[in-house]
């Protein structure tokens, strides 16, 4: 806002000093003279305000996209580390699903065993997909994120759950209708981060 504020007495000062006498409009040069000293200032306080009102942008677009298109944990554009989601419910085991069988789906790259799989999941992707973007389960309910070993998993109330490693998925274990109630409470925090 600074910024806003000294143009306007910037502006104002060169037209009193437009007005004046040599001797008064000498004040604003000479403050002009000092204006490129401040201009770095300046120059960084816009950067600064500019990005929190870019940022602003961001996050009111974020419910829209995030209500048809949740954040999804990816590694190099491919979905919960190339893990198929159906098959923790068709197998009830992970199974690395295969760059031959994929589908596009929030931003992400979704790999499957079988093309019976994918189309499963590209008829409705919000069954199958894990809950919070596939993120760490127990990281979300302690209010931030974090990657996951496909190994580490867990249905509940048919929903899939992920986990960063297997002790983590212990700490998850030992109150997961709590961890879930906290997470579901985090992520639409979470999300935006």
């Amino acid at each position: 806002m600074r910024p806003i504020f000294v143009l306007p007495f910037l502006l104002a000062g060169l037209t009193i000093a437009s007005c004046s006498d040599k001797t008064t409009s000498s004040e604003p040069a000479d403050s002009t003279a000092t204006a490129p000293v401040e201009a770095p200032a300046t120059a960084e306080t816009p950067t600064a305000e500019t990005a929190p009102d870019a940022a602003a942008e961001t996050v009111a677009a974020a419910p829209t996209e995030s209500a048809t298109l949740p954040a999804v944990y990816v590694e190099d554009t491919v979905a919960i580390a190339g893990a198929d989601p159906v098959a923790y419910f068709t197998e009830g085991a992970y199974v690395p699903g295969s760059a031959d069988f994929t589908h596009e789906w929030s931003g992400a790259t979704w790999q499957f065993a079988s093309a019976e799989n994918r189309d499963a999941f590209a008829s409705d992707p919000v069954q199958y997909a894990p809950q919070y973007g596939g993120y760490c389960a127990w990281a979300v309910s302690q209010g931030y994120t974090a990657a996951v070993d496909p190994e580490a998993w867990s249905i509940v109330d048919d929903k899939l759950y992920l986990n960063y490693d297997k002790n983590i998925q212990t700490r998850w274990e030992k109150d997961i209708p709590g961890h879930i109630a906290q997470a579901n409470a985090n992520w639409p925090e979470v999300a935006l981060q």
